[in-house]
């Protein structure tokens, strides 16, 4: 019998349509001094698909493609969008569900990939208030095996598009502050090593995209734009980062960075995210059967925030 009554899905949350971009947004941002011009350049990144973000159709796919494997009721809740995590909180009370498992759309641990995680599930189970369910977060995993497994999969299927091409790894930088606070960039190498070695490849560099940052705050580089015009040759780019092909892939990667590598004129093949590969669905119905230990207390601190605030990292829209 499972230790849990429900499975939780957390995600980032995105717009589906153009009047959801800026009420998005501006909960991305809510609590940060972000001028109102930088929040209109970001969102022509949503009007750019008509301000819809792909994030919460593969969820739902996510969600479907685990329903046949998990023995239990699936429900799912955003950070930023709905369906707003507090509001599935609390369906899950009424629900009399008691004690829940979440998975959160985020394989790496940093704060904004684990650590505020964890604070946005408190903050939801705090607004339910009595009645809440005991939720227990599965940690970053992509150490497993079965992760790697799926990108490997995906990075082959790209090599065969073009075999010669160098191979680039791309996650979303994030301040160095919180970097240095989490073991965000040795899991993101290792990953990468594994990867790599899973393909025959041993020729690799990590590169990062989507920065979003103030100027005078440090993010971690190489830029994946200001590479490609270092190196000026054929490339795989593998979004090994993110777990799915959502805005920050479909406009930082197939539209900027593509168009770097058309005014170099060099050819560009992009791998796919791991997705709802059959070894991803594998390792989550194999993970939400475990006991999951809460991360210690000091763990993905949050960031030192610069005086002049602009976006924090998000591990996905």
């Amino acid at each position: 019998m499972s230790k849990y009554d429900a499975l939780l899905i957390v995600s980032f949350g995105g717009p589906e349509k153009r009047e959801d971009v800026i009420p998005f947004l501006e909960n991305v941002l809510r609590g940060r001094n972000v001028p109102r011009e930088r929040i209109l350049q970001v969102a022509e990144h949503y009007y750019h698909f008509d301000g819809r973000s792909p994030i919460n159709e593969q969820n739902r796919a996510l969600i479907e493609a685990l329903r046949p494997v998990v023995n239990m009721p699936i429900y799912w809740g955003n950070r930023n969008w709905h369906p707003m995590l507090a509001d599935t909180m609390r369906q899950m009370a009424d629900d009399g569900i008691k004690r829940a498992v979440a998975f959160v759309t985020s394989a790496f641990g940093s704060y904004s990939g684990c650590r505020q995680y964890i604070e946005d599930i408190e903050r939801a189970r705090a607004a339910v208030g009595e009645g809440a369910p005991q939720v227990s977060k599965i940690r970053p995993f992509s150490g497993q095996p079965k992760f790697n497994q799926a990108m490997t999969d995906r990075v082959r299927a790209a090599l065969a598009e073009l075999p010669h091409g160098r191979l680039v790894f791309t996650a979303h930088s994030v301040p160095v502050s919180m970097a240095e606070s989490s073991p965000y960039v040795r899991e993101l190498e290792s990953a990468c090593a594994a990867v790599a070695q899973g393909v025959g490849r041993n020729d690799w560099k990590l590169a990062y995209q989507s920065r979003s940052g103030p100027p005078t705050q440090p993010w971690l580089e190489p830029d994946i734009g200001d590479y490609l015009r270092e190196i000026r040759s054929d490339v795989v780019i593998v979004p090994i980062g993110f777990l799915s092909d959502h805005m920050e892939v479909l406009y930082d990667l197939d539209t900027e960075a593509r168009a770097v590598c058309q005014e170099l004129g060099v050819k560009m093949v992009r791998a796919g995210t791991a997705g709802t590969h059959p070894a991803m669905i594998e390792m989550i119905a194999e993970m939400v059967e475990q006991d999951h230990e809460q991360c210690a207390e000091g763990c993905c601190a949050a960031p030192r925030r610069p005086v002049a605030s602009g976006f924090q990292a998000r591990p996905t829209t």
